[in-house]
């Protein structure tokens, strides 16, 4: 009789094993689709500010079903959207990748470069001064390059953002990228991809999405007075859209797009997300991507935020809506990939390509210590010390994301050592009010920093490219921004940012545990069996991986 029991007991949990292997079976070998998505100027407590209004399957199923670093930040200064999404996907930073901010002041060229242009390309259906766009000044291999050489390039890659570097630098070297033609309103490319627009893109475009979009007012989706997580929406800290003299709903799209960079008002309103996710349903049904046998990846940024972020700062009515409006997008996308791939067989990752500082006007008024740092008075000053200490004289070449750029030339000339020049030049800044540290170039190249600020500077520094001087400002010192906000520090509001993967082979859970966005590339690698990027430094996440 006990042997009969226990016969009938094994058959019982040999039935629910199986229809629970039935009702939740066992991921492939491979994710079908990765996609990766970067939201520009994204926060991590945006994940908690705002969740009693977001829907389930959004952000809260992110954290949910998903695993996330909650203590994930940027390893390097600057925190720039072009070397964020460079770092992202290569594993490593400025340093190593050579995008070293989102435009930089070259010697040998005697101007500032922009980090995705390249002259030997062109316009590819849209304007011409819009396509000049590649990623050949990244100078080490993304996730998305060794996914394609891995598979001998049977995997396919696709970026796809409003803003061209969001969209090309990802992508890499082998991938495909799209970007929003503010000329047009279209999606477009450059010969550095095709020569001319796929079938499915140009069918896209003939939806005519964009204008579809700004024929009508940005109003709040829900009752403006329900804002509560947001400062009052008239207030003097937001900077207007011109024809406005109040930062206040609704906007009057069609009416503001005159005035306002026309198809590029979209950017700075929710609905330029909705049409990135639009390109992105059509990218994946006109590449057919996840359904040929390989794993594809594609590679969203959502590039609103950063524009709204920067007009109306991180308190705002208008970036609560965003990021309201931005969560039943992202409900929408992940039901549509469930039904398309099936729930487990594909894998996302979430992160931003940097975080925000708070207006500096808005701290002040909340008596919090805050500066506006002026670049031209210090220029100014620069130079006058300079002339006075070594003679009159064009000392300073440019001076630019917080770097100062000596005449190497003029030095020579005037039998002045430059490291003696970067030494004084740095004890004269030390005095000026919202300056905190100032390293050389030469320190930079002498000795290894581990620690400190020092450390995020020297990890974002290029010796060949970068300034004779680095400046640190005090925190909540912003350059030249009297309304609206922007970033770009080693603070903590400019580099921790979320750090979450949801899909195939990842656990629920979240960590504490200090991570950067450096860790991204090479976890994936990991998980997908595949080569690390070339100039990977970051580390896999143990937790992910399950060691």
């Amino acid at each position: 009789m006990k042997k009969i029991s226990a016969l009938l007991l094994l058959l019982i949990l040999f039935q629910v094993s199986f229809a629970q292997q039935r009702k939740n079976p066992s991921p492939s070998a491979k994710p079908k689709l990765v996609v990766g998505i970067v939201v520009d100027q994204m926060r991590q407590e945006y994940f908690y500010k705002f969740q009693d209004r977001y829907t389930e399957g959004g952000f809260k199923r992110l954290m949910r079903e998903g695993f996330m670093m909650t203590n994930g930040h940027y390893n390097y200064i600057p925190t720039y959207t072009g070397p964020g999404h460079a770092s992202v996907y290569t594993g490593t930073t400025p340093a190593t990748h050579g995008i070293i901010a989102n435009d930089w002041y070259v010697r040998k060229l005697g101007r500032t470069i922009y980090c995705a242009e390249d002259s030997t390309v062109a316009a590819v259906g849209g304007s011409a001064e819009s396509g000049k766009i590649s990623p050949r000044n990244m100078l080490s291999t993304t996730i998305s390059d060794e996914l394609r050489l891995a598979t001998n390039k049977q995997s396919k890659v696709v970026g796809i953002a409003i803003k061209d570097r969001g969209a090309s630098l990802p992508a890499g070297h082998t991938g495909d990228a799209y970007w929003f033609d503010t000329q047009t309103g279209n999606f477009m490319t450059s010969t550095y991809y095709y020569s001319e627009l796929p079938d499915w893109v140009q069918k896209f475009n003939d939806r005519k999405l964009a204008a579809q979009y700004l024929s009508k007012p940005w109003t709040t989706l829900f009752p403006i007075e329900t804002y509560t997580k947001s400062i009052a929406d008239d207030n003097a800290f937001e900077g207007p859209f011109i024809g406005m003299e109040k930062t206040v709903f609704p906007y009057d799209l069609p009416k503001l797009m005159e005035n306002n960079g026309g198809f590029g008002l979209i950017g700075t309103t929710p609905f330029g997300n909705t049409l990135t996710l639009d390109m992105a349903y059509a990218a994946i049904k006109g590449e057919k991507l996840g359904q040929r046998g390989v794993t594809d990846l594609l590679a969203i940024s959502f590039s609103s935020p950063d524009y709204i972020g920067h007009r109306f700062g991180p308190t705002s009515v208008e970036l609560e809506d965003n990021y309201l409006r931005l969560d039943r997008d992202l409900e929408q996308f992940f039901n549509y990939l469930d039904k398309e791939y099936g729930k487990g067989e594909y894998l996302v990752f979430l992160t931003a390509d940097h975080a925000v500082a708070d207006i500096v006007e808005f701290m002040r008024s909340e008596n919090i210590p805050a500066g506006i740092f002026n670049t031209r008075f210090i220029l100014t000053q620069m130079n006058g010390y300079c002339s006075m200490q070594y003679g009159e004289g064009y000392w300073i070449l440019n001076f630019s994301n917080e770097q100062v750029f000596i005449n190497h030339k003029l030095a020579e000339e005037r039998k002045v050592p430059v490291e003696t020049i970067q030494r004084d030049l740095a004890d004269f800044l030390l005095r000026f009010d919202g300056i905190k540290e100032v390293y050389t170039a030469t320190d930079m190249k002498r000795q290894e920093y581990s620690r400190g600020k020092a450390e995020l500077l020297q990890m974002g520094f290029s010796h060949k490219a970068s300034g004779d001087l680095l400046l640190i400002l005090e925190p909540a010192w912003l350059t030249g921004f009297p309304r609206g906000t922007t970033h770009g520090t080693g603070y903590t509001y400019d580099t921790h940012v979320p750090i979450v993967l949801m899909g195939w082979k990842i656990p629920t859970g979240q960590s504490s545990r200090y991570a950067t966005i450096t860790d991204i590339a090479p976890t994936l690698s990991m998980l997908l069996q595949i080569r690390l990027p070339n100039g990977a430094t970051g580390q896999p996440i143990g937790e992910i991986l399950g060691h």
